[in-house]
């Protein structure tokens, strides 16, 4: 993957009157993804919305979509397999997992850093102390190096905060893609 593949598949964007790109469904990461994409890249493509990854990677393998952004751990089996192509991943540093795909940032997109991430939340008011030891004890979990090794076979990073790195985390992520929604017109009417 070069820098001058990624540029070439722009241009078929730009050009193309009819392309397309799916989703896990509206309003998902992978949705929301490649609006924050399209409007960067100034780029033109119909959204066709699945009811999960599954089918929407299926698609994309029979090539009746052109496009989409799939979080890795999706993505890789059939990247591995040289069913699709990785173009660009949208963290802020390369994959460990496919190590020679550069980041969108790399490639002049500023600022694009759309990760899925997990995370543990409990009811609210929960006793300060309990939350403590929770944290605590999932902070040094995720730094066992056997937990490390079998999460990045799933493609997952730990980053582990403390809780109110975590809420300030969560508020910023929530912010961020309410405004693109706002934005691109996105609406989760039943």
């Amino acid at each position: 993957m070069s820098a001058e593949d990624f540029k070439t598949f722009l241009e078929f964007l730009r050009k193309i009157a009819d392309a397309s790109y799916g989703s896990a469904g509206p309003g998902t990461l992978t949705h929301l993804t490649m609006e924050l994409f399209k409007q960067q890249a100034n780029a033109s493509m119909t959204h066709v919305p699945y009811r999960g990854i599954a089918p929407a990677i299926t698609d994309l393998v029979a090539g009746r979509t052109h496009a989409m952004f799939p979080g890795l751990a999706a993505a890789l089996p059939q990247i591995r397999a040289g069913r699709i192509r990785a173009l660009a991943v949208t963290g802020v540093a390369r994959s460990p997992q496919i190590k020679d795909v550069p980041t969108l940032e790399e490639l002049g997109f500023k600022g694009f850093d759309a990760m899925q991430w997990y995370g543990c939340v409990g009811p609210a008011g929960l006793p300060a102390e309990i939350v403590k030891q929770l944290n605590d004890t999932l902070g040094a979990v995720l730094k066992a190096p056997e937990l490390k090794d079998k999460l990045a076979v799933e493609a997952v990073e730990p980053m582990p905060m403390t809780p109110q790195q975590f809420a300030q985390f969560i508020r910023r992520d929530i912010a961020r893609w309410a405004a693109i929604a706002k934005e691109r017109g996105i609406r989760l009417d039943s």
